[in-house]
């Protein structure tokens, strides 16, 4: 083989034989351009070359020669300066849309990786993922959701461990979330009231097994009335809005809102830490201001399209659907218990006796009673007063006893008078 022929690559290598039959007119041009699916026009630009300079004329004319876009030592030792300085712990993509963002310094993926790897600040690894079966998305926005929660250290201890309730739309990956000290009941009234007050009611919500999302007691006497089984308050909340629930059986089945979670975790944190953000309000404000660019650029069109979210039903107050909401029963003194706390019904009647009536607390702690729609007046009582007006209550019947008055009919009464054998008057 020739000297000049080992520099070429093994495309260049395959075709020369081809040009030199076509030079030497054993087959023709267009033959030869078939054969190497080319325009016989191009072909003949080839054998020129190779008549001028021979077989390595054909070799690209950019080889050997050092790129203009060459990013320059200098440059380069600037970069790894600034990467140790400020994102030490960031991944080449996110890196490079900092610096480019902050810094005014645009870098390509792949290169800022290998000089990341180069200066030890990121060591390639290979993911091993377990294999799951593949659902198909949603194809309408707002078809459903998937909602969860995520404990970490989300201001790296210069403020106070938080939980993120975080929400995305299967069909879209669209993610709306809030800051809040716990995952819990009032983390997931306050997050999903929220969201459907902004973008409206989805219709269905998928859930983990969470303690606010799923119980595992028996069905109340309520809910066994009614057929159904046995509810969190959270659940409950969302079947009186229309909202159907879906209970994952794995961390995988929503592996949506976890890849999210994941995500955050890596770019979130780094956010925070830039802003300078070390409080639950302050993180909740820069929210407001992170996601709709996180959504642009992760959201993706539906496959149909169409907004299947709905707004709350008519006649619906909200604020007594995403509250702690129960029954108790009107004892004959019109009190009744809630949370080792005794009311007092004012106005009472005496069919309330015995009736079921719904108690509702607020999250603020104010506590409402309704019977058959109508909103009682009540007022918090203790034992003593309990007792006092029991007390109150017996010495006033004591009271009406002594008073009372008792007549007794005289002899010549008609009463005395009436003989009940015979029907008539008895004579005196």
């Amino acid at each position: 083989m020739r000297k000049d022929i080992v520099t070429m690559s093994k495309k260049e290598m395959e075709r020369l034989p081809i040009i030199h039959k076509a030079m030497e007119k054993r087959i023709t041009q267009v033959k030869a351009a078939e054969m190497l699916t080319l325009s016989d026009r191009q072909v003949r630009r080839l054998i020129r070359k190779i008549e001028r300079g021979g077989d390595q004329a054909i070799n690209h004319q950019n080889r050997g020669r050092t790129s203009p876009f060459k990013l320059s030592d200098t440059k380069a030792k600037e970069i790894i300066a600034i990467m140790k300085k400020k994102y030490h712990d960031f991944g080449p993509t996110f890196a490079a849309e900092k610096l480019q963002e902050n810094e005014q310094i645009r870098i390509g993926r792949e290169k800022l990786r290998q000089l990341m790897i180069a200066g030890n600040l990121w060591h390639p690894y290979k993911k091993q993922r377990a294999i799951h079966q593949w659902r198909e998305r949603k194809h309408h926005y707002g078809e459903m959701v998937q909602m969860d929660g995520s404990d970490h250290d989300w201001l790296e201890s210069r403020g106070p461990r938080l939980d993120l309730i975080g929400y995305i739309d299967d069909a879209t990956n669209f993610v709306y979330a809030r800051f809040y000290e716990s995952e819990g009941t009032f983390s997931a009234m306050d997050s999903f009231q929220r969201y459907s007050r902004k973008y409206g009611v989805p219709a269905s919500l998928y859930v983990d097994r969470h303690s606010a999302y799923r119980t595992t007691r028996q069905p109340n006497l309520d809910e066994d009335l009614k057929g159904e089984y046995a509810k969190t308050q959270f659940a409950r909340a969302l079947s009186e809005v229309g909202t159907k629930v879906i209970f994952a059986h794995s961390p995988q089945a929503k592996g949506r809102i976890e890849r999210t979670f994941g995500t955050f975790q890596d770019r979130l944190v780094k956010e925070l830490r830039l802003a300078g953000i070390s409080s639950l309000d302050a993180a909740n404000a820069f929210l407001v201001r992170y996601l709709p660019k996180y959504n642009a650029s992760f959201a993706r069109p539906p496959l149909e399209k169409g907004d299947l979210h709905k707004p709350a039903p008519k006649g619906l107050n909200l604020s007594e659907v995403f509250c702690l909401k129960e029954y108790r029963t009107i004892g004959n003194g019109f009190t009744f218990h809630w949370k080792n706390r005794v009311f007092l019904v004012r106005d009472p009647s005496i069919t309330m006796k015995k009736q079921r009536v719904c108690v509702m607390e607020s999250f603020a702690g104010a506590i409402k009673a309704k019977l058959k729609g109508k909103t009682l007046s009540i007022t918090e009582v203790t034992a003593q007063e309990i007792k006092a007006i029991a007390e109150d209550q017996k010495a006033a019947q004591q009271l009406i006893k002594k008073e009372r008055v008792y007549f007794k009919p005289p002899k010549n009464h008609p009463w005395r008078l009436y003989n009940p054998y015979k029907g008539n008057l008895v004579c005196a």
